[in-house]
């Protein structure tokens, strides 16, 4: 499964800014495990993550089923291109 395009496709739809929105996929050192950060706009990161966390949090539970199908963890994070 493809786990950038999956989640390029999600936050696509939540940012202003869609030409500087990036998802990568780091390298793990367990396995099992999948990293995905999120890069944009620091305004865009903010809708991302969402008041408290509860956008971030929702994204990542979507996220885990296509995960938990695999037999893989989702590690994502978010990160902004400054200020």
């Amino acid at each position: 499964m493809d786990y950038v395009k999956t989640l390029h496709d999600i936050a696509v739809e939540l940012v202003q800014d869609k030409e500087h929105l990036e998802v990568r996929q780091m390298p793990s050192l367990e396995e099992d495990t999948v990293v995905l950060y999120v890069y944009a706009s620091h305004d865009d990161i903010a809708k991302l993550i969402g008041r408290k966390g509860m956008m971030a949090n929702s994204i990542r539970q979507l996220m885990s089923v296509s995960g938990r199908l695999n037999n893989k963890r989702l590690d994502i994070k978010f990160e902004s291109y400054g200020e």
